[in-house]
This record gives structure tokens, sequence and C-alpha cells, in this order.
């Protein structure tokens, strides 16, 4: 089932390409965090109803979060999501759906170098992995003149806000819950990136149905489905094998940029995906057993 998660994840790369065929960044994020806020509705349904029955067996058993804590937690991870969502489908505009996968996955590295800053320890293989991952990003990413493609800066720069939502998300997530605070912050992101989109962009009808499907497959595939499978089987799955198989998620979106939109990586390119690569599963890996041995 994370394979499954892994993949549609890879292949919503695909679909971002081709909505913004047919709508703007903006548009295409607000019309697919309203998908996913939507989505959510049963699960949040069944989630509070199941938190009522366990208050009525054990008074004892309370709201996590009041709902001032429940508004702050969904708004800050929100606000972030909309940024690190509009660099990426900015970015995407300028660079291919396979570079994006992997630069995108950037952020496992990135979220345990954050955490150092906020004092945490960190291990050797994290640095190493950090090394690897930058190597690979000059070879993916890096032009003989050492210019770099406006897309891939763009997509690394919505990396940096991806490692900071996540590490919100685990912030928040055991104080308002996941369902909730995942129901919250695509609202939040929908708004922000409607009113973006009325600014910035041009709608029209017809270019929201011609993007009807890349809209539906990022909408519920990808934030419904996915999501839902990943709270599910990531508490029971073994962490080790999870890492490796949602580091997945870069090369289904190679995958899917050569399978449906004819991408094709060069030598060079290949090359530096696979130190991205290598570099996200030390990382992930080190963190993992490092926490067991402590």
């Amino acid at each position: 089932m994370l394979l499954v998660a892994a993949a549609i994840w890879g292949f919503a790369f695909v679909a971002q390409r081709k909505g913004m065929e047919y709508v703007g960044p903006m548009l295409y994020n607000a019309c697919r965090f309203a998908l996913g806020a939507l989505s959510l509705v049963p699960l949040l349904l069944i989630n509070m109803k199941q938190r009522n029955e366990q208050s009525a067996l054990s008074p004892a058993i309370r709201e996590r979060a009041g709902i001032k804590g429940i508004l702050f937690g969904g708004i800050c991870c929100g606000i972030v999501l909309f940024v690190a969502s509009g660099f990426q489908q900015w970015g995407m505009v300028y660079t291919t759906a396979g570079k994006a996968g992997f630069i995108t996955g950037l952020y496992v590295v990135l979220v345990p170098i954050i955490n150092y800053f906020w004092g945490r320890k960190i291990g050797k293989g994290t640095w190493i992995g950090a090394v690897l991952a930058v190597a690979g990003l000059y070879f993916l990413s890096i032009k003989e003149n050492l210019s770099i493609n406006l897309g891939d800066m763009l997509v690394l720069a919505s990396a940096l806000f991806w490692a900071i939502h996540i590490t919100l998300v685990g912030i928040f997530s055991s104080r308002v819950g996941p369902i909730k605070l995942a129901f919250l912050q695509f609202a939040i992101a929908s708004a922000l990136s409607l009113l973006s989109a009325l600014v910035l962009e041009k709608i029209t009808l017809s270019g929201i149905q011609g993007a009807m499907w890349p809209i539906l497959y990022g909408g519920f595939m990808s934030a419904g489905i996915a999501f839902t499978i990943q709270v599910v089987v990531q508490e029971k799955a073994n962490p080790a094998h999870a890492a490796i198989i949602m580091s997945l998620e870069t090369l289904f979106a190679a995958l899917g940029g050569w399978m449906l939109l004819e991408e094709h990586l060069g030598i060079r390119d290949i090359f530096g995906c696979i130190l991205m690569l290598s570099g996200m599963l030390i990382s992930q890996l080190s963190a993992i057993f490092s926490s067991r041995r402590s």
C-alpha cells in the first residue's frame, strides 16, 4: 500500500504538468487542495464520531487541543503548504516532471538539517546523505556555465518549504490529530491559492474543464487516497521499509514523465538522480537506525 501511495504521488507530478496546459499554477493548486479537503470529510466525520464515543465512555478523554490550538496549527501548516506548493507549481512551468520529483525529494535531507539548527543532534549518515544529494543536484540541474534553470531553482525553494512543512506537521499532528490538521491545511492552502489566482491569473470555465482530469487526480488521488494510505499504513509499517518505499516517489515521477510526457533524462541527469536518491535513502535510514540505538 505504501508503494501504491508512492506511485500516486510520483505520477502526480505528471498531472501537475498536464493541468497547467489549461490553467495557471495557483488555480490548479486552489482546485486540487479544495478537492483534497473535500475527500477528507468522510474520514473527519468518522474520526469525530469515534472521539465522541470514546469521550462518552471515558470522561477523562478530552480533545488534544482547543479550537484556537487547532486553528493555529491548521493556519501555520496551511500557509507553509501554500508557499511550498506554489514554488513547486511555478517551477514546473519551466522544468520537467522527473527533475521536479527528484529535486522535491531533497526535503528528506533538509528535514533533519532544519532540526539540527533547532538544537537536535543528527548523525554522520545525514551529512553524508546531504553531500550526495547536493552532488546529485549539481549533475541534474547545474549547467556547464554554472547556471541553474529557473524551474529547478523554484522547485529547490519548494523543497526547503516542504521540509519546514513536514517539521510543522510533526509538531502539530500529535496535538491536533492528523485528519483535522490535513483538512484545515488543505482548506487554507486552497483559499490562499484562489486569492493568488484571482490577482495573478486569468480564470476561465473552459480552462478548468480542460484541466478537470489532472485536477481530479491531484485532489482525490494524491491528496485524498495517498494521504489516507500513508496515515493508516505507516502506523504498522516497518520504518526502514517505509523510508525506502516512500523514496520511490521520485522514481515514479521520472517514470511518469517518460511514459506520459515523453520526457528524457541524459546520462548526466541519470547519474545526478542516482546520487540524489542514494543521499535521500542514507539520510532517512541513518536517522532511523540512530534513533533505534538511542
